[in-house]
């Protein structure tokens, strides 16, 4: 047996995330048994592949104390005390989600406006939505003959349901805000579309659909949604809602074995009094590529193998023949 193999060398970090159900806490699923072995162009639903990050960080404040007894306060036994994991790292990638994920916050979707509206930060009052029509797909909008005129590949389009004045997280398969009072909102029917997560580019269209360059991430929009074209994203400091995913991080592996970093419920923090949110990379000077910082912190989750409380999983995956210890 060769200990070759034994020291993974990895080329650079992944990053893949997934909704957490806001209503039940549920977070998404990294099975190592199932899935540690994907191809990382081609991760298993329902990950995101966010692209590659650079300067990866985790932090772990967890501490063990001692438990002492005696005159002698010798060290009977030790327990766990004030579970606490961060992680740290920035995005290369500028998308949707990316900007989502390190904004921290409710993302807005700005959506094509009426030219005569008037002015706002996050979008004036958008053209009016195009109902969607039965046979819609997550990578197949119909929207009919005529309706999609409208509509041009390379369009980003939005497409969710209208806000009908409810309460509660609203986003359709991924939680995008939380609304509080209809009135916050202006009662807007398109405050959904501007938030949702339902956004992807126009690939083609035939004479009655809109063919999607990526699938929607939150799966087949309802019948009753409709879609708005989108001209911009826009993420705001501040904001009451915070976001909250699932959180896998994949070493290419160069040599050795694969290591993941399995995070199974992820919230945004901060990591100093002050940061910045946007670090320039230097290319050649007086050209700068941005980076998106993103910070987080992790919330526990039980595991149901053994009901313990736990932050991260890491999980290490042996490279062919290599020795085990």
């Amino acid at each position: 047996m060769t200990r070759a193999g034994l020291q993974p060398v990895a080329r650079r970090t992944r990053a893949y995330f997934a909704p957490v159900d806001r209503v039940s806490g549920s977070p998404a699923i990294f099975d190592p048994s199932k899935d540690g072995s994907f191809l990382l162009e081609a991760p298993p639903a329902p990950w995101i592949d966010l692209g590659w990050i650079e300067n990866f960080g985790r932090t772990s404040t967890s501490q063990i104390d001692a438990l002492t007894s005696g005159a002698a306060k010798a060290v009977t036994a030790q327990a766990r005390n004030g579970l606490e994991s961060r992680i740290e790292f920035e995005f290369r990638d500028w998308g949707k989600l990316q900007m989502a994920l390190a904004g921290g916050a409710e993302h807005m979707n700005v959506l094509a406006s009426d030219p005569s509206a008037s002015r706002s930060g996050s979008g004036g009052i958008p053209l009016l939505a195009v109902p969607l029509l039965t046979g819609s797909t997550a990578g197949e909008l119909v929207l009919g003959a005529g309706a999609v005129d409208g509509f041009e590949p390379g369009d980003v389009v939005a497409c969710d349901v209208d806000y009908a004045q409810q309460t509660g997280y609203v986003g359709s398969g991924i939680a995008a805000a939380y609304v509080k009072n209809p009135e916050d909102v202006r009662r807007d029917a398109n405050y959904v579309r501007r938030v949702t997560f339902n956004v992807s580019r126009v690939a083609q269209k035939t004479a009655t659909s809109l063919l999607l360059a990526q699938a929607l991430p939150g799966g087949t929009p309802a019948a009753n949604a409709a879609v708005q074209k989108v001209v911009a994203f826009v993420d705001r400091e501040g904001g009451a809602f915070l976001q909250q995913w699932s959180g896998l991080f994949v070493e290419e592996e160069e040599s050795g074995g694969r290591v993941c970093f399995y995070y199974p419920r992820l919230s945004p923090c901060t990591v100093a009094t002050a940061w910045e949110r946007e670090r320039r990379v230097e290319i050649e000077k007086p050209i700068g590529m941005l980076a998106l910082r993103a910070s987080f912190t992790a919330l526990p989750t039980v595991d149901d193998n053994d009901g313990a409380v736990v932050l991260c999983y890491r999980s290490y995956f042996p490279a062919s023949g290599a020795a085990v210890y």
